[in-house]
């Protein structure tokens, strides 16, 4: 192993080590059954993660209720009768040393109506898009039952190996729902000031603890902003940072965005941006400035160098990798050895402007690369133009025939 700021390990305030600085950073793997179960191919896929080095592996979206649902085939843990399989991920997810957090998530209004006719958020706010039917709003009594099911599932996640959860509190989901004045107008004591706004996502936090205990890593991913006038600022943020760190909670990753405006997938593409490959690190060196829990950015690392500035740099104490790692499971291994890696992983392009433009089709396509990897198989490499969005489009038709049967 070379002599890498990536090498280094990383005490938690729950008491665990992380092996290295390198974490694979959520992505749906939407290979769940059609009503949330866990599968045998998780298993399969997290540990060729795991032999890929990764000090941490976070999960995909594990939805707290299976009737809110983000997108097709997410897993859904509210009971335990997936334990068994729940047990095989985790361990072939550790089999290397690292360790595996589940990304918890309620996705709010943001479930797509042919998913959901029933969504609910903070307050009835629509999104700005005929894909999601117009939410209600949740009474406190169900405000009060969800943060109930974010412990219920981190304790049952805990009984299955799990090392620790991530809280979704970004894109656009209901945390980042409560936490935005343009999604949250209650005037009880769940809205209004930022006090009451981030009510929801401190009390979800101190119930995971009182069932855990502080052993069990609870983190979270939170956006920087939502980057839309009137909405949740980068101030707001590091207020609610500040207030999670006094809590006592693990690691913070940055994101930003929503499905609304999604900079979390095209970025800031600033100059100085643009030489230090991830979108968020200067938001990340002003919340260092305000917390002492470890902070970690997703979103633009392609290149050793740059991922090793930026914690030697101070800016983070983690680096989060996404789709390189979905190209290329063995990245951890080649930039802790020392092989000078650079991802290939570009934006993908067909020359057809209206599909370029759809965000479905970058998704979708490191999707099927991770569904591969899941049936034993090697992720592929180069991006075939238009025969790739045949195919993309194929898988995505069989899934949606998989979820109406299930549903039907």
């Amino acid at each position: 192993m070379s002599n890498t700021p990536l090498s280094e390990e990383l005490k938690l305030r729950s008491g665990s080590v992380l092996k290295n600085r390198i974490c694979k950073s959520a992505m749906n793997e939407a290979m769940a059954t059609g009503d949330g179960r866990v599968v045998r191919q998780f298993e399969v896929l997290y540990r060729t993660w795991a032999e890929g080095g990764s000090g941490l592996l976070v999960t995909g979206n594990v939805m707290v209720d299976k009737r809110h649902a983000n997108e097709p085939l997410a897993v859904a843990v509210e009971d335990e009768r997936d334990m068994h399989l729940l047990e095989l991920w985790a361990r072939g997810a550790k089999s290397k040393g690292g360790q595996i957090w589940a990304q918890l998530n309620h996705p709010g209004k943001q479930s797509p109506k042919f998913l959901n006719g029933h969504p609910v958020a903070p307050s009835a706010v629509p999104l700005a898009s005929d894909m999601f039917f117009p939410p209600r709003e949740l009474t406190e009594e169900e405000i009060l039952d969800i943060i109930e099911r974010f412990a219920n599932t981190a304790s049952i996640l805990e009984k299955a190996g799990f090392d620790g959860v991530q809280l979704h509190g970004a894109h656009g989901y209901l945390i980042s729902q409560f936490l935005s004045p343009n999604h949250n107008k209650r005037e009880d004591k769940w809205g209004g000031s930022l006090e009451n706004r981030m009510r929801f996502v401190t009390e979800v936090y101190k119930a995971i603890r009182a069932k855990l205990g502080k052993n069990f890593a609870v983190g979270i991913k939170l956006n920087s902003s939502d980057f839309q006038k009137g909405g949740f600022t980068q101030e707001e943020s590091i207020e609610v940072c500040k207030c999670l760190d006094e809590l006592g909670i693990d690691m913070i990753e940055i994101s930003g965005g929503s499905w609304e405006n999604p900079v979390n997938r095209k970025g800031n593409l600033k100059e100085s941006t643009k030489k230090r490959e991830a979108y968020f690190l200067e938001f990340a060196e002003q919340l260092k400035e305000n917390v002492s829990a470890p902070i970690m950015v997703t979103g633009g690392f392609r290149s050793q160098a740059a991922m090793e500035e930026a914690v030697n740099s101070g800016a983070v104490d983690v680096v989060g990798i996404a789709r390189p790692l979905a190209v290329d499971p063995d990245l951890a291994n080649k930039v802790l050895n020392g092989q000078g890696f650079v991802s290939t992983v570009q934006p993908i392009t067909t020359g057809i402007k209206k599909i370029d433009q759809m965000a479905i089709m970058e998704i979708s396509w490191y999707t099927d690369n991770i569904r591969r990897m899941g049936d034993g198989k090697s992720p592929k490499t180069k991006v075939r133009g238009i025969w790739s969005v045949i195919a993309v489009l194929f898988n995505f038709w069989k899934r949606g025939q998989t979820v109406k049967r299930v549903r039907a």
